[in-house]
Parts: C-alpha cells; structure tokens; sequence
C-alpha cells in the first residue's frame, strides 16, 4: 500500500471480498495469540458438528462462515502521517478459516488530506 505515504491523515478501510475468512486486528507480537485465538474459535465453531445443514462444502465450510461473521470482513484503521496508525502491539490479521482457502482479495480504501 505504498499510496498510504500521501496521506497526513485519514482512514484506511480493508474489506476482504470472502464469506470465509475475516479480518481482524489483534497483537501481533506474540504468536501465541494467533494459536489461542484458533483453538477458541475452533471450539465455538466445531466442525462435523450434527445440527449443521450446510455441510455439501466440506466439513470445514460452515465453521469458517460462522467464524468469518463473528470477527467480521472489514477493519477501519486511522492513517497519521504517512502510516496505519496502529497500536504498539497490534497487527491486522487476515483469518483464513478454510483448511485450504485459496487466494483471497482484499479492497482498500484510502481517504484523508494529502500530505
């Protein structure tokens, strides 16, 4: 995203373009979160769990739609001086919750005063 440089303020907007995967904004300093964060949502959203009816996909299919509604498809994140304005520990993360998803898109927007 090197057009992020032109901005002195404003607003990043990403919208990933799948029903899923998610994105998410989370630490990123400790990659134990990401694997506790898996084993969370892979508790709330088992696969091969018996009241599924959308199952034709494969049993990962449905568990990786509820997960991508819970975390969601978009992030807003503040740009300031050039830069995402993130928090010191904190990383966007694209949660892909397929076992094998493919290539997936995102669509950034970008819009503030320039530099």
């Amino acid at each position: 995203m090197p057009e992020i440089g032109r901005f002195a303020v404003g607003l990043a907007h990403l919208f990933i373009r799948h029903t899923s995967a998610a994105l998410a904004l989370n630490e990123n300093a400790d990659p134990t979160v990401r694997a506790d964060m898996e084993a969370y949502f892979n508790r709330l959203a088992p696969e091969n769990a018996p009241y599924y009816r959308h199952t034709s996909e494969g049993p990962d299919d449905m568990p990786a739609h509820l997960k991508a509604v819970l975390l969601g498809s978009s992030l807003t994140i503040p740009i300031s001086d050039g830069r995402l304005a993130l928090g010191t520990w904190q990383g966007i993360y694209l949660c892909e919750h397929r076992d094998d998803g493919g290539p997936r898109r995102l669509v950034v927007t970008l819009t503030g005063q320039p530099m």
